[in-house]
């Protein structure tokens, strides 16, 4: 690896690209910065407790469930919202999946069938990211893979959390805009991961 800096950003999500995703209202701006939070060794039973309800009301339509999201690496720092990862037989049929979700209290609010046939839901009663994708979608391989990896490897986890805070001490228009800005030391790490 060259010593040079690295670029760890990208062009950000223009607030078109935001809205045109956005199912319902738009969230409002972070018009800021955004909050990091240590590590909470609570949030992998928060976790279990999001897994257990879906795969309750979804039953055999839980092909993969899997804690993703800087919550599910120990010691990480993290946005305290737990990403969970959920692969259904085909995340386009939504009438196959989004009413039993939305009954138990889960709100459907990013739809983008350009990447992946992605969903997003938020949670009933706990602050969560359910993404949802097709079974054997290589998103769901690619975050499990990222999660694995800074599991098991401090160096690419300290970068990482250094690249978040120092991004997160930025001010956002909006939350993807900050999620943009770590592609670059994401595709960095996941680089390395595939070796």
């Amino acid at each position: 690896m060259s010593d040079a800096p690295l670029d760890r950003t990208r062009t950000v999500s223009s607030e078109e690209e935001i809205r045109a995703a956005t199912v319902g209202e738009p969230s409002r701006p972070v018009g800021g910065r955004i909050v990091l939070a240590e590590y909470d060794p609570a949030w992998p039973s928060l976790f279990a407790r999001e897994a257990e309800r879906i795969r309750s009301v979804l039953g055999e339509l839980v092909v993969r469930l899997e804690h993703t999201g800087s919550t599910s690496v120990p010691g990480l720092a993290a946005k305290p919202i737990i990403d969970l990862t959920l692969e259904v037989p085909d995340s386009s049929d939504e009438p196959a999946y989004v009413p039993p979700m939305e009954a138990a209290g889960y709100l459907l609010r990013i739809r983008e069938p350009d990447w992946h046939e992605h969903r997003l839901f938020k949670g009933p009663d706990t602050n969560v990211n359910l993404h949802v994708f097709s079974a054997g979608s290589p998103e769901t391989e690619r975050m499990v893979r990222f999660r694995d990896w800074l599991r098991a490897n401090e160096a690419d986890r300290l970068l990482y959390e250094q690249t978040k805070r120092e991004l997160a001490s930025r001010d956002w228009e909006f939350v993807q805009n900050y999620a943009d800005a770590k592609t670059g030391v994401v595709d960095e790490i996941m680089a390395r991961a595939l070796r």
